[in-house]
């Protein structure tokens, strides 16, 4: 089954190509990805790997956490599940902002 691999402290120079080529090593690269900022276009210094194997995923672990890749020292640990929503993309009220909420304190 294959295994997430979460990647934190990207060089700005790492592309979705070196950072599979940096995880080659350690065996089958199912996907690698760079998260890239949609306004800048520039890497958010971070990504994820899919290997294909639990045991290649963990020698991908221990062998480039805390390693240099493109010229930065990379955390490497498992990918925690996406929480449900996708983070804070609007919708839903939390305080601040326009409308809602207890007015006695408003002035």
């Amino acid at each position: 089954m294959a295994k997430k691999l979460y990647f934190g402290g990207l060089s700005y120079d790492t592309t979705d190509d070196s950072l599979k080529a940096a995880c080659d090593q350690f065996g089958a690269v199912t996907s690698a990805k760079v998260i890239m900022d949609r306004e800048t276009g520039r890497s958010r210094g971070f990504g994820f790997v899919e290997m294909s194997s639990d045991d290649e995923a963990m020698a991908v672990i221990s062998g480039l956490d805390g390693k240099d890749v493109d010229g930065r020292t990379v955390r490497v640990s498992e990918a925690r599940p996406q929480e449900e929503g996708g983070g804070n993309r609007g919708g839903g009220n939390r305080g601040g902002g326009f409308g809602g909420g207890d007015r006695r304190n408003s002035w």
